[in-house]
């Protein structure tokens, strides 16, 4: 996946894929719900292409499913925050 080999590129389009996402009345619950699922699924079949995302994947391993949904709930807010600067 060539998105994932640059975290600017990679948090630019998961930044794009949430304003979308909200913007056709997809509720928070919803995108976050599918954060972790996307989380899950990068997890098992990706491996992190740089430092940021290694050390996601690092927490990843490790954290508890509410802890979990909050990794992906901060992501979501930290996408969020560049596509707005």
């Amino acid at each position: 996946m060539d998105i994932l080999q640059s975290w600017e590129k990679w948090t630019s389009f998961l930044g794009k894929q949430v304003t979308d996402a909200k913007e056709n009345g997809m509720p928070n619950k919803v995108i976050e719900k599918a954060a972790v699922q996307i989380g899950e699924y990068l997890a098992k079949n990706v491996d992190p292409q740089n430092e940021q995302e290694r050390v996601l994947s690092d927490l990843w391993s490790v954290a508890e499913k509410d802890e979990k949904q909050a990794i992906a709930s901060c992501v979501m807010k930290l996408v969020q925050q560049k596509t707005t600067h």
